[in-house]
């Protein structure tokens, strides 16, 4: 019987948003691939220092300790094979028990996340990104430059989400990019008891969920909605996970405050949201992932 993730969460991540290449990346940006590899091969006994998505894969991972695997997390990667070989031992450097990989040197790997069925895609290239969620995957481009997450939550993994364009449709951001605040607000009121439609990361928000149940190493879940939102129109957000029977811990109706100060003070392990504004508030404060749906 072929090996089978049914029923794991999926996380396929790039090298670069895993451990911090960014040394390395200057060279391969310098248009010298083979001086590229060169580097990395010189390095494979030196482990890479843990990137942006580190602390997420970690807590990720701690899931699986102790009991059936409930979460897999695959490298897919645009480096070449042998730089993955110094992405397998950095990972088992750090105890990260990772064994999957696709290493396609250069060429966009997003085709194959449909034979790994995963849910969630991580990468630094906003092209990648783009197609995976174009292909109906959640995914988002990580900023390799943003803060490090916290370590005081060893125990705890942490994140955060916006709504309009990531965990709902864009349904009503389109009314608000179109027609303005006051309109926004109308269109919600008057819609308020009907749920908004799923959007690329309501499975993530699922899959967490299940893992939220009670685990024998200790690990929990928190999760956040972190919105732009305010009253009246919070009511649709909130009534609209009631419908999906979903729970998050913590939701910020900010208004259009912005979101970074908020996050320092949740200590995510990683936030999403679809604009770039956000991102750059938040990522100052946190490890932070533009969904790149077609906008900035």
């Amino acid at each position: 019987m072929p090996a089978s993730l049914s029923g794991q969460l999926v996380v396929a991540i790039s090298s670069r948003a895993l451990f911090d290449f960014e040394a390395e990346n200057e060279v391969f940006e310098a248009g010298d691939d083979h001086a590229y590899m060169a580097l990395q091969q010189q390095r494979l006994d030196e482990p890479a220092p843990p990137g942006v998505a580190f602390s997420l894969v970690e807590k990720l991972l701690a899931f699986n300790a102790g009991g059936a695997p409930q979460v897999e997390v695959v490298v897919l990667s645009r480096n070449d094979p042998i730089s993955g070989m110094r992405v397998f031992r950095s990972a088992k450097h750090y105890g990260l028990p990772i064994e999957r990989g696709v290493f396609t040197r250069g060429a966009s790997p997003w085709r194959y996340l449909k034979p790994l069925s995963a849910q969630l895609f991580l990468s630094t290239n906003e092209a990648d990104v783009r197609q995976a969620l174009g292909a109906g995957v959640a995914a988002a481009r990580v900023m390799p430059l943003a803060a490090r997450a916290s370590a005081a939550h060893p125990k705890e993994l942490r994140i955060a989400f916006d709504g309009d364009a990531v965990l709902f449709s864009d349904e009503a951001e389109q009314v608000f990019q179109r027609d303005g605040l006051a309109a926004f607000r109308e269109h919600e009121l008057q819609r308020a008891h009907q749920p908004l439609q799923a959007g690329p990361f309501k499975a993530v928000l699922e899959a967490l969920h299940r893992l939220q149940q009670p685990h024998a190493n200790g690990m929990k879940v928190r999760t956040a909605l972190v919105t732009a939102r305010s009253a009246p129109a919070h009511e649709r957000a909130i009534r609209t996970l009631m419908d999906w029977q979903i729970e998050v811990d913590e939701a910020m109706f900010l208004g259009g405050l912005a979101k970074g100060e908020f996050l320092r003070e949740f200590e995510p392990d990683f936030f999403f949201d679809d604009q770039v504004g956000h991102i750059t508030s938040a990522a100052a404060h946190v490890p932070a992932g533009h969904v790149a749906m077609g906008r900035a």
